[in-house]
C-alpha cells in the first residue's frame, strides 16, 4: 500500500462511509417509489403512450437501484480491505494504487494501467461480437 498518511487512509475511509450512506438513502427511496400502490397509478392511465411511459420510469429506477447496489458491494469491499491492510493495492499486478486515482475512485481495486488494459480488452471482444 503506497498511501502517504494515516491522513490519506482516513480520509478515503470517510469518503467511502459518506458515499455508502448516501447510496443506502438512494437504494431506500427507490425501493419506497417500487412499492407505491400500481393500482393507482394504473387507475390514472388514459392510453398507451402512458403505459408504456411508466414502465420506462419503472425500469430506469430499477436500473438506477442495480446500479446502486453494484457500487454499495464495491465501497463495503474497499472497507473490507481498509479494515484488512490490503487497501490501495491492485488485484491484478499488486502493486500500490496511486493515491490520486484513489482520491478519485475511492472503491478502486486496480491501478490505472490494469485498468486500462482491463476496459481495453472489455472494448476489443465487444466490438467483434456481432450485435443481435
Amino acid at each position: 500500500m503506497d498511501i502517504a498518511t494515516r491522513t490519506d487512509l482516513t480520509t478515503l475511509r470517510q469518503a467511502l462511509e459518506v458515499r455508502l450512506h448516501v447510496l443506502r438513502s438512494e437504494i431506500r427511496d427507490a425501493e419506497l417509489a417500487l412499492q407505491a400502490d400500481p393500482a393507482v397509478e394504473l387507475a390514472s392511465v388514459t392510453d398507451q403512450k402512458d403505459s408504456a411511459e411508466r414502465l420506462q420510469e419503472g425500469a430506469l429506477v430499477e436500473a438506477q437501484e442495480r446500479r446502486d447496489l453494484d457500487e454499495v458491494a464495491q465501497i463495503e469491499a474497499a472497507l473490507h480491505r481498509l479494515d484488512e491492510g490490503i487497501y490501495g493495492d491492485c488485484v491484478d499486478c499488486e502493486e500500490p494504487i496511486a493515491l490520486a486515482r484513489l482520491q478519485v475512485q475511492p472503491a478502486a481495486v486496480r491501478c490505472a494501467g490494469c485498468q486500462g488494459r482491463l476496459e481495453r480488452a472489455a472494448a476489443s471482444v465487444s466490438r467483434r461480437v456481432p450485435p443481435r
